[in-house]
């Protein structure tokens, strides 16, 4: 594999990915075969350089940039929409053992690039862990959300909300913003001309150390007692 330094994602990359768009078929595919086997390398690399990167400052489960890759191919058993194949690069990275909470992710679109985290679909003793925590108190939260870093990192704390409270939750509790939240994520968008500069690694990678502190407050809320042990 190439120097983590000289890791990027080309042109060429986004180019398959718009050719692919306009030929969303089998039989285009299975021509351009060998297109895609060389692209999907430069992404096996990135996300290998990536992995590296992120284990010096967490632990992830994932065994390799190579298994970190969603398959290209959709599942459309369910859905109306019955293109054979995704138009986007996109892997997930997960934290190593019960103790820590949070998924990684990243997305490589043309227009839709973006590196994230957080927690997608908490099941529902999760989500009444985390809304009991904040309505206990929401301060450490909003000082995490709150932050320069994380402001800076993500704007703010993205993610479907209820309309109303959620039951069981008083409607005028002073977080009721935060206890609307059904997903918790943090997203930072990237241009497609940043995708392809030779600094995206490391900023994907300052990017997910950016969201410790976030992971940090709920791996404790998620994994106490009831007696905060």
């Amino acid at each position: 594999m190439a120097k983590q330094s000289q890791v990027i994602i080309p042109a060429s990359g986004y180019d398959f990915l718009e050719k692919l768009r306009k030929n969303n078929n089998r039989e285009w595919f299975n021509e351009h075969k060998i297109a895609y086997q060389q692209e999907l390398l430069h992404i096996e690399n990135f996300a290998e350089a990536l992995l590296a990167k992120m284990n010096v400052h967490d632990l992830i489960e994932t065994p390799s940039g190579k298994k970190s890759l969603y398959r290209i191919y959709r599942d459309t058993r369910f859905s109306q929409d019955k293109t054979p194949y995704k138009t986007h690069w996109s892997g997930s990275f997960k934290r190593a053992t019960k103790q820590r909470r949070g998924g990684y992710y990243f997305h490589i679109e043309k227009g839709n690039s973006f590196v994230a985290g957080g927690f997608f679909a908490p099941v529902p003793a999760d989500l009444k862990l985390i809304r009991d925590d904040i309505a206990f108190d929401p301060a450490p939260l909003q000082k995490i959300i709150h932050s320069k870093t994380f402001t800076s990192a993500f704007g703010t704390l993205q993610g479907e909300q209820l309309k109303t409270a959620p039951k069981g939750y008083p409607a005028d509790h002073e977080a009721i913003d935060l206890l609307r939240y059904k997903q918790y994520l943090l997203i930072r968008r990237f241009t497609d001309e940043e995708v392809m500069e030779a600094s995206f690694l490391e900023e994907a990678n300052k990017t997910y150390k950016a969201m410790r502190p976030f992971f940090d407050y709920m791996s404790e809320v998620l994994t106490s007692n009831s007696n905060g042990e």
